[in-house]
């Protein structure tokens, strides 16, 4: 039988993908779960965490596909710009993700992910893979000996942060800033004679 806090979240899951982030309200999640309001709350202390609780989960399980999907000999341009479109394609298509480019809901969204740490998550999701990514362009010799491993490791870290811009940025040219930068980002990083 599953414990409480994972039928919350299960029925949370359910009712945020079918009916939208605003629509759904805890009272529909505690009567599709069959508990009371003060159960929701002891277990999570808004709508707004729950969400955020699904919604790392469900943008883990997008990165780590994505990750998993990388083929090893493939042009680092290429790759990094061909990961962009699939976190963007993968975004829009689960329902969960998609709220993140709800103008309507954004910024409530966005303050529950910092609070919960998403960055981090995000981080911690990546960087393994794309260290390993880093060793072998290194290995190839496709990456300039000036910069070391974790300065640009920190660069694709930064990469995350341009997203959570989008509004100031201007929403309508996001995904193709975020293609252009990490193609001029690749391109800086890359032995200007291997390219």
């Amino acid at each position: 039988m599953k414990d409480k806090k994972s039928e919350i979240f299960d029925c949370g899951k359910d009712l945020f993908s079918r009916n939208g982030f605003k629509v759904t309200n805890v009272s529909d999640i505690t009567k599709m779960a069959g508990i009371g309001t003060g159960t929701f709350y002891k277990y999570y202390t808004s709508k707004e965490e729950l969400f955020m609780d699904i919604y790392l989960e469900e943008n883990e399980k997008l990165k780590r596909s994505i990750m998993e999907s990388v083929p090893a000999g493939a042009d680092p341009i290429e790759l990094i710009k061909g990961i962009i479109k699939k976190n963007l394609e993968g975004m829009k298509a689960n329902p969960i993700l998609k709220e993140w480019y709800n103008r309507d809901l954004f910024s409530k969204i966005e303050k529950e992910f910092y609070k919960s740490d998403g960055i981090k998550s995000i981080h911690e999701i990546m960087n393994g893979s794309t260290f390993e990514l880093i060793k072998l362009w290194r290995s190839e010799g496709k990456l300039r000996n000036d910069i070391d491993d974790d300065m640009i490791l920190a660069i694709f870290n930064a990469i995350p942060y341009i997203d959570i811009h989008k509004e100031e940025l201007g929403i309508q040219y996001f995904p193709l800033i975020l293609e252009y930068l990490a193609e001029f980002i690749m391109k800086g990083l890359m032995d200007r004679k291997k390219k």
